[in-house]
C-alpha cells in the first residue's frame, strides 16, 4: 500500500475542509517568496494563482484516491500561452510552493498518527507534479516549435515576396521580432536539397549557431536555397561568416542593411538577384556582397541594379566632366601612362583624378572588378541618355 494509502479518512477529510485556506496560503507565499510572480502582469497573475488552487484541489483528490497527480488538471486551469509567460523553473518553483503550503500546515491537518504519513504523501506529490511540470513544457514546446516554424516560414516568404504588412508584422511580434532592426538577408545553397531530407534541419542548424551567437534570425527553405533574415546587425559580412557553416558549398550572398523586417524584401531582392548570377565574378569572394555584384546583376536585367548604378555612377560623373572623360580613357586603356597621353596630361594628374572619381562613386578604377562595374555603369548611363534623345 502506497503512503497515501496509509492516510486516515479523518485525516483526508481535513485537508478537504481547509482546501480553500490552503489555496489561498499558497497565493500568498507566491507574492511572498517570487519576485518573478510580482512582475507579471495583473492577467498572468490570476493565470498562475488558478493553477495554484488547481494544484491544491489535485492534491486533495490525489489523497484521497479519486485521481492521480494529474499536470493536465492543474495547467489546464490556465491557458497554454502560461508557458510563454513563466519558464520550467518558475513552474518548478509554482508547485513547491503549493506543496509546501501544505507541507508547513501537515501537524495541523493530520491527527497525531497520521503526520508522517501526510509528510511523505506531500513529498511524494511534490516529485509527481515536478515531472509531470516538466512534461507539460516539453510538449508545449514541441507544439511551440511546430507553429512557430509555420510562422517563421510564412513570415519568410512575406519577406521574399515583399509582402511584409501589418499582419505579417504582427506574426513576426509573436516571435520576438517586433523591435528588430538593422535587417540582412542572406541567400545560398541548402544543404538539403528539394529531394532530400526534410529542410527543418538546415533551419534548425541556423536557429543554433544564432542562438549561440545571441542574434535573432528567421530561416527557411525555398527551393535549392536557404534564405536567413538576421537582425541586430552591424557589420552584413561578419555576419554573414559566422553563420555561413550553416549553408552548403556554393555562393553565399548577403543583402544590403536595411532598417526592419518591413524594409527587408530590399535586401532580399538584392541577395537573391546576386545569387543568381555570383558566377558571373570568377575571383569572387565567400561570403560576397549583392553590391558588389551590381555589375553582373545589371547584365542579367534586374532593374534595380541597372537603376543604381546610373544614380551612383554615371549621374554623379556627368556632373564633373573632366572626372568622366578620365574615366572613360583609363577604362580604354593599358595603365596610367597610356591614361595620361590620351588626356595630354600629367600621369599625376591622372592619379589625382582617379582618387577623385573613388571619393565621388566608391569605385577604384585600379581594381579590375570595380573597374568593369563602373564600365557597366557609364554604358548604361549612355544608353538611357542616347534613348531619352530619341524619345524626345
Amino acid at each position: 500500500m502506497s503512503r497515501r494509502g496509509l492516510v486516515s479518512l479523518t485525516t483526508r477529510r481535513s485537508v478537504r475542509r481547509k482546501g480553500g485556506e490552503l489555496a489561498t496560503a499558497a497565493t500568498r507565499r507566491l507574492e511572498d517568496q517570487h519576485e518573478w510572480y510580482a512582475r507579471l502582469g495583473a492577467k498572468e497573475r490570476s493565470w498562475v494563482g488558478l493553477v495554484a488552487q488547481a494544484g491544491i484541489a489535485n492534491f486533495i483528490d490525489w489523497l484521497n484516491g479519486t485521481r492521480h497527480a494529474d499536470t493536465r488538471t492543474i495547467f489546464g486551469a490556465a491557458p497554454a500561452e502560461l508557458t510563454r509567460t513563466i519558464s520550467l523553473a518558475q513552474t518548478l518553483e509554482l508547485a513547491r510552493t503549493v506543496v509546501e503550503a501544505v507541507e508547513e500546515r501537515v501537524e495541523d491537518l493530520a491527527r497525531p498518527g497520521d503526520v508522517t504519513d501526510l509528510r511523505v504523501a506531500v513529498l511524494r506529490y511534490s516529485s509527481e507534479i515536478a515531472f509531470g511540470a516538466a512534461m507539460v513544457y516539453a510538449q508545449a514546446a514541441e507544439q511551440r516549435g511546430a507553429w512557430d516554424a509555420r510562422l517563421e516560414s510564412l513570415i519568410i516568404d512575406a519577406v521574399m515576396r515583399s509582402e511584409v504588412d501589418e499582419s505579417i508584422r504582427t506574426r513576426a511580434a509573436a516571435l520576438g521580432w517586433d523591435a528588430v532592426t538593422n535587417i540582412v538577408v542572406l541567400v545560398g545553397n541548402s544543404p538539403h536539397s528539394p529531394e532530400g531530407d526534410d529542410p527543418a534541419g538546415a533551419v534548425g542548424a541556423v536557429h543554433r549557431v544564432a542562438q549561440r551567437l545571441d542574434v535573432p534570425v528567421l530561416a527557411g527553405v525555398q527551393g535549392a536555397r536557404l534564405v536567413v533574415v538576421v537582425g541586430d546587425v552591424s557589420d552584413p559580412r561578419v555576419r554573414a561568416c559566422e553563420l555561413a557553416e550553416c549553408f552548403a558549398d556554393g555562393d553565399l550572398v548577403h543583402g544590403p542593411l536595411v532598417g526592419d523586417l518591413a524594409e527587408g524584401a530590399v535586401s532580399a531582392h538584392a541577395a537573391v538577384a546576386a545569387h543568381v548570377v555570383a558566377h558571373g565574378w570568377p575571383g569572387r569572394p565567400r561570403p560576397v556582397a549583392a553590391d558588389d555584384l551590381m555589375a553582373e546583376r545589371a547584365v542579367a536585367g534586374d532593374p534595380l541594379a541597372r537603376t543604381a548604378l546610373v544614380e551612383t555612377v554615371a549621374t554623379p560623373l556627368a556632373a564633373h566632366p573632366s572626372l568622366l572623360e578620365t574615366a572613360r580613357a583609363h577604362l580604354d586603356s593599358p595603365g596610367l601612362e597610356a591614361t595620361a597621353r590620351a588626356l595630354y596630361v600629367h600621369v599625376n594628374t591622372v592619379r589625382y583624378r582617379l582618387g577623385r572619381i573613388t571619393d565621388i562613386i566608391g569605385y577604384d578604377l585600379t581594381t579590375p572588378h570595380e573597374a568593369f562595374t563602373v564600365r557597366v555603369a557609364l554604358s548604361l548611363g549612355a544608353i538611357l541618355e542616347d534613348s531619352s534623345k530619341v524619345l524626345r
